[in-house]
């Protein structure tokens, strides 16, 4: 995945690959509403972007050309927020997509990013200060608690709403920047499908923690989390205590096996962050990051409204949600 940025090719009315895609570009059916239950309501496109420290985000989640079609709510769920201030601030980006072709998989995936959020958010000093001092061992076990938990509060609400776990859940990935310009440590964790790509002088690389990889930078945790004494006064600051309440089934080990990086950016890197309805064409269609490569390499951030046009870019056969969260650093 290295295009030359000089010859990237030029979206054709907005799509790239060998023809135009089935559905067409902009929405057409909106999904059913019912009168008492506005707050269901879910919008096609959501976007937003901020800048902090040495790094700057910007961030979409937009209904795929399927869901458009059909009429179907955006199943894709997207959560920017800022918790603390000035250097000591951290900010959080949550993104979740809900289980295909079962109702309430938009709910699913909201709850998944709001509880999470709300955690990462009264534990934002102690993450953002474990960051800086870069103990990767603390927060691989912490956030890793901290997501196993998010999915068992699904499971729970499934029980409540009469269905199955696996009809009520989600895939989750966050990624956490801290605001102080000193650090330029970035911490990706989470669960599920997607894509984790970095963008560095002109070559994409995928650096999405992949499943046996051992080596390293700490990566990836399968099933139990480390027993240190350090290890449990970190997630006991994140308000996740053991045993768990009696209110909440304890957590099972997710179905795919929790992702943890923690990378140290470099002035001119693009580090990007996706659910699977972006990630896919990316790796399987070589003219789209070709593409991305021209508008994206250095450290200048698009706007708001060019980031929109670049993730909206289309590419035949590959029609779900996209949500997408990328960082430039200065």
């Amino acid at each position: 995945m290295a295009p030359d940025a000089g010859g990237a090719p030029a979206a054709h009315d907005g799509y790239v690959g060998a023809g135009p895609p089935t559905y067409e570009a902009e929405p057409t059916a909106l999904p059913p509403t019912d009168p008492d239950d506005l707050e269901g309501l879910v919008a096609d496109t959501v976007l937003d972007g901020a800048r902090y420290g040495a790094s700057t985000l910007r961030a979409v989640s937009a209904r795929g050309d399927s869901a458009r079609y059909r009429g179907e709510p955006r199943r894709d769920s997207l959560l920017v927020a800022r918790f603390g201030t000035g250097e000591n601030a951290l900010v959080l980006v949550a993104m979740a997509t809900g289980a295909r072709a079962t109702v309430g998989a938009h709910r699913a995936a909201s709850e998944a990013c709001q509880w999470l959020a709300g955690v990462v958010g009264r534990s934002h000093a102690r993450l953002a200060a474990d960051i800086r001092a870069a103990r990767r061992g603390d927060l691989k076990s912490g956030l890793h608690r901290l997501t196993d938990r998010s999915l068992g509060r699904l499971r729970a609400r499934a029980a409540e709403l009469g269905v199955e776990p696996e009809e009520y859940t989600a895939g989750l990935r966050c990624l956490l920047l801290p605001g102080d310009p000193q650090c330029r440590t970035r911490v990706f964790f989470g669960v599920g499908g997607g894509g984790l790509f970095r963008l560095r002088d002109g070559e994409w690389r995928d650096i999405e923690p992949q499943a046996g990889q051992t080596k390293g930078e700490p990566v990836m945790s399968y099933g139990g989390l480390p027993g240190s004494a350090a290890g449990d006064r970190f997630t006991m600051d994140l308000g996740i205590t053991t045993p768990p309440s009696p209110y909440e089934p304890a957590p099972e080990p997710p179905r795919e096996p929790f992702r943890f990086r923690a990378s140290i950016a470099r002035p001119g890197d693009t580090l990007v962050l996706c659910t699977d309805g972006f990630a896919e064409p990316v790796r399987g269609e070589p003219e789209l990051p070709a593409l991305l490569t021209r508008q994206w390499a250095g450290s200048r951030a698009p706007g708001l409204a060019g980031f929109l046009a670049d993730t909206q870019v289309r590419v035949k056969g590959y029609a779900d949600d996209r949500t997408v969260a990328a960082v430039w650093e200065a």
